[in-house]
Formats: C-alpha cells, structure tokens, sequence
C-alpha cells in the first residue's frame, strides 16, 4: 500500500535556477501525475503574483497550474484579511504581488502593519528607518518568510531574513512569519491535496525552511542538491533529512524504494 500520497516540492533550487530548469524536473512532473501522487507547489518567492509566476514557470516548459500554487505573498494576504480586516498595510517587496493583496488597503506611510517580503537592493537604510519608525509606532511586524539566501546562476544572494531580524531586534517585536517554515502555511498546502501530513512528504533545498519547517509540521522532508544546501552543508548536523536526493529528477525512484 503506498505510503505517500501528496507532494509538497519547493520551486527555486528544486524545479529551476534563475529560471533555467533542472534537468529532468518536467520529467518528474509528468511522472507524479501520471502516477497519480497529488502535488503542490510551495514557495516562498515574493516578487510575482500566483498567476504571473505559473505563467513564467509554464513558458520555461514546467507544468505547473496557478491553482497548485501555494506562494507567501498569497499566505500572507489571506493571513491579513482574517487578522487585520481593514487595515492599512505597508508591503515592501519588489516585483508585482498586487493581485495576491486585492481589497486589502496598502499605504506608504502611517501603516497599521508592516509587511516585509523579498525586497531585495529596495532595503535600503532610508528604507529601513521607515519601516523602524512605522513599527515604534505601534505597527505590526509580518514577514512573507526570513529566508537568509539563495541560489542564482550568479551565485549566492542575500535575502530578506537578516533585515527582518534587525527590524526585530531594534523594535523589541516579533515577527510573525508567514511562509516557509511556518506550520500553518504547510497546513495550507495538506489541505489542498486533501492528505494527512504521515501522507505527504516536502522536497526543498533548504534544510531550515523545507526540511526543517516540513518535519516540525509532520511530513517527511527530503532535501535536494540542487539548491541552496550541499550534503557539507553545517545545518545537516541538527537537522536531518528523511532522505538526500542529488536531484529532483531522482525522485521517482525514491517513491518506488519506500
């Protein structure tokens, strides 16, 4: 009887890097619906909106539908309008996320909550220093996720995480973190597959926020090295993979050996 059901599988690092597939990450796809695993893409890129990034993702030759999308910008927007109903938010993230935060009013100053995502060169001190101000003035602290880097094709890249803790250490506040690792946004993507977390199982290249955030919440996480984390990797000494996979497009025989 089989024991997975569902797929969780992270996108930058697992399905692509700057947008250049991983080979055989299509492939792998075809294969888990073929084989009828239910999959749900989770992510905690900030800078499209759900529709645009399945878009870009299709045209790159990854079948990916925007309804199979589960993204921290749209976790956090659903986040804002159960927990701050008509408030005003600032959102500091570049790119376009502007449908994700449809009837939620966004504001450049005076905010009642202040949302950090991945803002990359816009962090700035200015910048900063408005979000700080903004914060001891009574605003809420949200992070879209505290990612500390990345992968590019140019290498490593900061991420927006250390500036979140800096916000968090001048303000004496805690944010509240709303995509990977966070549990909740885990629960989000169970119930978009319909599966129990003993179900399902994560693939990430993040041993903090794939690995980590899916065991915490229950499901199997296995990391791959195609991303951020080498098997050198410090991390792997506190936390441990269900399983270690070169890459994504050795997934289907890791399926059929458990």
């Amino acid at each position: 009887m089989r024991t997975v059901r569902g797929i969780l599988l992270d996108i930058d690092g697992v399905l692509h890097v700057s947008m250049q597939p991983i080979a055989g990450a299509a492939d792998t796809l075809h294969w888990l619906t073929q084989n009828g695993y239910a999959t749900c893409f989770v992510t905690n890129t900030t800078t499209l909106a759900r529709t645009t990034l399945a878009q870009r993702l299709q045209q790159i030759g990854l079948p990916i539908a925007e309804q199979n999308l589960l993204t921290a910008p749209a976790a956090t927007a659903l986040y804002i309008r159960q927990h701050y109903p008509a408030k005003r938010c600032w959102v500091l993230t570049k790119g376009d996320t502007a449908a994700d935060f449809a009837g939620i009013e966004l504001v450049d100053e005076r905010a009642d909550v202040v949302v950090i995502g991945g803002a990359e060169e816009l962090l700035t001190y200015e910048t900063m220093n408005k979000a700080f101000r903004m914060l001891m003035d009574g605003a809420a602290l949200l992070a879209m996720h505290t990612n500390l880097y990345w992968r590019t094709s140019n290498g490593l890249q900061l991420d927006s995480g250390p500036f979140v803790r800096a916000l968090e250490l001048a303000t004496g506040k805690q944010a509240t973190v709303l995509g990977k690792p966070n549990r909740t946004f885990f629960e989000q993507a169970l119930l978009l597959l319909q599966v129990s977390p003993s179900e399902a199982l994560v693939l990430g290249d993040d041993i903090e926020n794939d690995i980590g955030g899916a065991q915490q919440a229950g499901l199997r996480g296995i990391l791959v090295y195609t991303g951020k984390h080498k098997a050198d990797s410090p991390l792997l000494q506190r936390i441990h993979p269900d399983a270690l996979l070169a890459s994504i497009a050795d997934l289907p025989h890791y399926l059929a050996s458990i």
